[in-house]
This record gives structure tokens, sequence and C-alpha cells, in this order.
């Protein structure tokens, strides 16, 4: 998507941006838990001080990025965090505020990172990538391809393993598909978990043959 485009109100976007460089950002897993605490705090937009002005008098109690907050900018489908990017699956909910959150939420990052490992400089190889889900269909197999990505990437065998992304609460939550993650055709947990593993080996081998036409 080019970025001039405007965001629409109710329509769903997969969200994607990488690491400068290809730098581990989040190798380790406390920055993991530091990002999704920031998508998750500027996603309330009764938090109007920053997230690090924030954790000068308060210790972040993280609730569930996929369960709406009071005043959301945002509704979380899907996530996935891992070492050196991240997939976003959302649904806008406030189009005016929606690049001003993301900006907000890698920013946010950004300085605490660069506090945390005495750097300087950007964090981010570019602008957040967006592309827009037209269908159902689509949608459900953007969720699987990106449940699936450290199990494409060999970090996991299971991608429940995965600590920091949504599959573990899409399988383990009858809730979540069921009553909060409506925008999805599979209702049960039991059926997206066959859904998303019975192409676990096929998705390995499709990332081999890209990577062996296009290297």
């Amino acid at each position: 998507m080019r970025r001039k485009e405007k965001f629409r109100e109710g329509k769903i976007y997969h969200i994607v941006n990488r690491s400068i460089a290809g730098f581990n950002i989040f190798k380790d897993w406390n920055n993991c838990q530091k990002f999704i605490d920031i998508l998750e705090y500027y996603n309330n937009e009764k938090n109007q001080i920053s997230f690090s002005k924030y954790l000068t008098k308060h210790k972040y109690q993280y609730k569930d990025l996929l369960v709406l907050p009071e005043f959301p900018c945002v509704k979380f489908i899907a996530f996935n965090i891992m070492p050196t990017h991240y997939h976003l699956v959302i649904k806008i909910i406030d189009e005016k505020n929606f690049s001003s959150y993301i900006s907000a939420v890698e920013n946010s990052f950004s300085r605490n990172f660069n506090i945390m490992y005495n750097r300087k400089g950007p964090l981010w190889e570019s602008a957040f990538k967006a592309v827009y889900i037209r269908t159902e269909e689509q949608l459900l197999h953007v969720t699987r391809y990106v449940h699936l990505n450290p199990v494409t990437d060999y970090l996991v065998e299971n991608p429940e393993d995965w600590k920091f992304s949504s599959y573990k609460d899409y399988i383990q939550n009858p809730d979540i598909l069921g009553k909060i993650i409506t925008e999805l055709s599979i209702k049960n947990p039991k059926l997206y978990r066959k859904f998303v593993e019975d192409q676990k080996d096929y998705q390995r081998k499709l990332k081999v043959i890209k990577r062996l036409l296009f290297e």
C-alpha cells in the first residue's frame, strides 16, 4: 500500500515492519513483552502521557491485546512478534489517529530500546507497510500465515510454543473466536488449529522455494 492512501474505518490491514539491517531487536523476550505492552498502552486513547512517563510512577499491567479497551484506535485480530520484525492484523476504529498510533508505538519502543542498550539512531528499516485485507478468505489465510511465522523460521516446532503471538489465545480461549474475533469464519478453536497446523510443512517448503527463486 502506498502511504498516501487513507486508512479507512472498519477496514482490516496486515501491518508489518522490520528492524534496520535485520537487527534482532526482539531476540530478548523482555523486549517482545515491552513492545506488546506499548501496543496495548497506546491503543487506549485515555492514555494521554507517554509510556515512558507512565512507567516512572506505575508498573504496567498487561491485560490482553485482543480485548478492546474503552477508547481504542484499532481492534487487534492477530499479532506475532518475531526476532527482527512484527506482524499485526488490525481493524481500523479511529482512522484519523491510526498512523500516529503506529508511530507512537514504534517511537516509544525505539526510545526505550536505545536507552536500555546505550545506542543511538533509528531502529526501523522504513515506514511500516500495510496490506488491505479485502475478503474473509484472505483474512483467514493471513492469520494462518502470521501465526505460522515462528514455525516457518524454525524457531519452534509448533505455533503455540511461540509465546509472543495471538495463536495460543485462539486455540485455548473459546471466547476469542466465538465472541471477540468475530471477523473470522472459523469459530471453533479445534477447527482453527487444524486449519493452521495442517499447512505447517507446506509453509516451510514455500519459504525455501521462494528463497531459491529470488536470492
